[in-house]
Formats: C-alpha cells, structure tokens, sequence
C-alpha cells in the first residue's frame, strides 16, 4: 500500500507524471513565445502607421489576444473547466521556427558587424554572410530538440524570457540616447505614406507595406498555438483556467508595455528611416559592446523561443504516429543508453531522432535560402493570428457555452472574427508582395542587404 502511495503521488489525476508549473512558470513561458523577434520590427511597423494607428494597432491586437486566450484557456477541460477530462495539445482542443533560425544569424553576424564598424569605420564594407551561423544554429537545436518533456523545459524559458527583456531594454535604452541627441524627428501622425515623396518611392508601394506592418504586429502576437500546452504544465490547484488567465494578462500585458515603448521610442528616435530590426538593422553603431551584448541576448533567447514552439509540435506529431502505428518499433521503441563520461542513461527513439532532426534541417534550409525578416515576419502573422488566435479559440467558445445563433452575444463575437479576417488578408497581401519584390532580386544562400 505504501508503495502504491508513493506512486500515486507522483501522478496527476489523468495518470501522468504530477505537473509543478506555477504563475510564474507559465508567465516566463508566455513571454518567451512572444516577446522576440516581433519586437525588433515596431519601430519600422509604427514608422509605416504613424503615431496614431501604429501604438492603436498593438493595444488593438493585445486586446484581441488577451480576450482570446481566456476563451482558450477555458477549453483545457472538457466540457468544463471543473471537468476530469483534459485537453493536452491545441489540436485536442480543436511558427514559425525557420524565422527564430534566419533572425539568430542575423544577430549573430550583426556582432560580427558591430565589431567591424567600431575598428574600420561605419563607412566600411562590413557584409558577413549568415550560412555559417544559421548552420551552427541548427546544430545545436538538433540536440535540444531530443529533449523529450516540454514540462522540462521551465528553466529555458526563464532564462529566454529574462533575455528578451534585457535586450529589448538595450533597444529602449539606444533609443532614448538618440532622441536627446536629437534623432531623426522626421516623423508624422499618418505614416510614411503622408510624406510628400521623401521616404518611399510611391504612395501605392507606401500602402502595400502599410498592410505588412499589420502584418508584423499580429504576427507579435501570434502564440495561441501553445497555450494549452503551457497551460498542461500547470499544478491542477488552483485551477488551471484561473491560473492560465493571470499568466496571459501578465505575459500579454508586459509585452504590449514593451512594444509600445520599443515601437514608440525607435520611431521617435529614427523616424521614418527606422530599420526592419532596431538592433541589427545598424540604426545604432554605439557603443558597440553595448549592441554585442543585445544581440547576444537575442541569440539565446532564440535558442528557447525555438523549442518552445516546436516541442508541442513534435509531441503531436509524435503521439499521433504512435496512435496509428501502435505495433511499429521503429515509432514506439526506446532504446536506453549509457553515457560513459555523464554515468547516466539517456533513452533514444529513432522516429523522434530521425523526425525531429529532419525538421530542424529543413527549417535551416529554407532561412539560408529566403532569410527575408520582416517579409517572412508579415506573412506569418498575417496566416496565424486570424485562424488559431481567433477564429478557432471564438468558435470553440460559442459550441462550449451553447451560445444561441444571432444572439447579441454571437453576433458579437462572429464580428469579431470576420473583421480579424479582412484585417489578416490585407496583412497577408502586402507582405506576400514585400517577398516577390525581394525574391526577384535575391540569390539564394546570400545575406540580403539591410
């Protein structure tokens, strides 16, 4: 009996292993997934926007995903959330990775460049091609990605979580030095497209990337995808909705209070030259450590970001082969292994090895050969934030509550969801046109100029 205890006492009331993810846990692991690449680029989406729409557009979106993400985390449980029954994955309920990869060469590399400036100059030819880290990059996600438990991975998150502040501090830091050095203040309440010709070449190509810079702020928010494994990790007291709902305001409102003074602050500082990336971009030159050090941070939280996104995702392609091949050896075998050096057995799936390490390739291949930041940026956003980020998470809602056709409340809602539509394909329009432009003069596995 005793023993039974023992054993019981380390499982859930669904059989698996006892969740220990906290408030804290879940708000680190939010912030990880959204605050990153996303917050580099506001500068340039408020310069596109102006001073009106562009800070409307973020408090906008981080409205919309707040709202949604309560509606989702209501849905862990079936039918409700006092329910035995637990939803483990957001296709149970029912990224972009090669991006994480090209932005960790970019950021790589702009060390590099930084270096080059500070000892020849900003006029000199400092171009680093991005290959070779994007190549190391993957390297090193190939072994993290073996990694079996998502719950395991709370420390990672942590620590990219405490980097994506610090560098986005060093970002807010660069720019408020600017402005007291008088910046650029060619700035306007309408965007770009209101200067008279001096930013861009045409007023049309001015509306096309208008639509991508919505594109690039939905896309900041775009990480419904993984909230009800976030929310799998957590104690089942106090109830996990409840808790899930304090770590989205947090982790919600936290990065909104971050983008709307990266963003704000990097037009302010830029104006309408504010660069795609604020920190690789080379609207700063100094200090030059200061900028290493940002970019440092970048890459490591790029590093977590990376399989924060993706460990949900092999799970379930993972748990869905062992569904259907339940016989298969090659699927459903581990193998333990003993590390001489460590003293301790490690257990190897060859599915998981060959399937994961073949994703982490092909997502290097295609950042070495379209590394087109805030095109990809765009476009991302533009196909996630309307189906996953809204539409599913409403709809999921309406048939959990019953809630009545054309009743005021489904009208609401199914508002809600049409205009987020209209909004994703215009979004979807302009960045798909800032990557043919990009393409047609791009050749593959070269670094494209800033």
């Amino acid at each position: 009996m005793k023993s039974d205890r023992t054993v019981g006492d380390h499982l859930d009331d669904d059989g698996r292993e006892k969740r220990t993810g906290t408030l804290m846990t879940a708000s680190a692991h939010i912030i990880t997934a959204v605050i990153g690449s996303g917050v580099l680029s506001l500068a340039w989406c408020i310069a596109q926007l102006g001073w009106v729409s562009g800070p409307a557009a973020i408090v906008v979106f981080s409205v919309i995903t707040y709202f949604t993400s309560s509606l989702l985390a209501d849905c862990y449980r079936s039918p409700d959330p006092g329910s035995q029954k637990r939803n483990y994955t957001y296709m149970d309920v029912e990224e972009s990775t090669s991006l994480s990869v090209a932005l960790h060469s970019i950021a790589i590399s702009a060390v590099r460049r930084s270096d080059c400036f500070y000892k020849y100059g900003h006029a000199a030819n400092c171009d680093v091609n991005n290959n070779g880290f994007m190549v190391t990059f993957g390297c090193f996600e190939l072994i993290l990605s073996q990694m079996q438990n998502f719950h395991k991975l709370w420390w990672l998150s942590i620590v990219a979580a405490v980097m994506s502040l610090v560098y986005s501090a060093i970002a807010l830091g660069l720019s408020i030095n600017k402005i007291s050095e008088g910046g650029d203040m060619h700035t306007s309440l309408g965007g770009v497209i209101t200067v008279d010709g001096v930013d861009a070449t045409s007023s049309t190509e001015n509306i096309w990337k208008i639509f991508q810079a919505v594109g690039d702020i939905a896309f900041s928010y775009a990480f419904s995808t993984i909230l009800i494994e976030i929310q799998d990790t957590l104690k089942s007291s106090p109830p996990e909705s409840g808790v899930m709902k304090k770590a989205s305001l947090i982790g919600v409102f936290t990065t909104t209070l971050f983008y709307l003074l990266c963003g704000s602050l990097g037009y302010a500082a830029f104006g309408n030259n504010a660069p795609g990336n604020i920190l690789t971009g080379f609207g700063f030159y100094d200090p030059f450590w200061l900028i290493d050090i940002g970019n440092i941070c970048i890459v490591i939280h790029l590093v977590g970001a990376y399989q924060v996104f993706c460990q949900p995702f092999f799970q379930f392609v993972e748990i869905n082969a062992q569904n259907r091949w339940p016989y298969s050896s090659f699927i459903n075998k581990e193998h333990v292994v003993k590390l001489p050096i460590l003293n301790q057995n490690i257990s190897i799936n060859l599915f998981r090895l060959v399937w994961r390490s073949f994703y982490v390739m092909i997502t290097t291949l295609i950042a070495m050969v379209l590394p087109f930041f805030n095109d990809f940026l765009g476009l991302l956003g533009a196909c996630s934030f309307w189906p996953l980020t809204v539409y599913f998470p409403i709809e999921m809602h309406i048939k959990k509550d019953n809630i009545p056709k054309w009743s005021f409340r489904w009208l609401m809602l199914t508002t809600l969801t049409y205009l987020c539509l209209v909004i994703c394909l215009v979004a979807a329009a302009g960045s798909i046109r800032g990557l043919v432009s990009n393409v047609k003069i791009y050749k593959p596995f070269q670094t494209p100029h800033d």
